[in-house]
């Protein structure tokens, strides 16, 4: 696991907990590369009924597949307003998260759980930006 090594977890305004920096982050930095487990599609239906619908990614070039990523990376919270990126690694095995913008200390660091930062589409859950 690789990342800036201000990073820190705690509660989040924007619901349970969030990722945040005790330092400033400059616009295109990479924040964190987190490595991920990769579970088959059958196992979706068994996550859907856990703590861990939340928490996982869809994975794969046909997005077929899920992941969980590790470090930091399932801590993330969404934004339609984001101020960081993630790029799945299908070969790799990892998640990396870059910064958009400058982020100051403190800042939550959020992302688009659509996957594209400009995508406004619902999410499955209500947001409360």
């Amino acid at each position: 696991m690789q990342r800036i090594p201000s990073l820190y977890f705690a509660d989040s305004q924007l619901g349970g907990r969030g990722v945040f920096s005790a330092a400033p982050i400059e616009e295109g930095s990479l924040i964190e590369i987190c490595p991920v487990v990769i579970c088959p599609a059958e196992d979706l239906p068994i996550i859907h009924s856990t703590r861990l619908h939340d928490y996982y990614f869809l994975w794969g070039e046909e997005q077929q597949e899920c992941a969980i990523a590790l470090g930091f990376g399932s801590l993330y919270n969404h934004s339609f307003d984001p101020n960081a990126m993630y790029m799945p690694d299908f070969e790799g095995g990892v998640i990396s998260f870059y910064s958009l913008r400058d982020i100051p200390a403190g800042e939550e660091i959020t992302v688009n759980y659509n996957g594209d930062p400009e995508d406004d589409n619902e999410v499955w859950f209500s947001v409360g930006e």
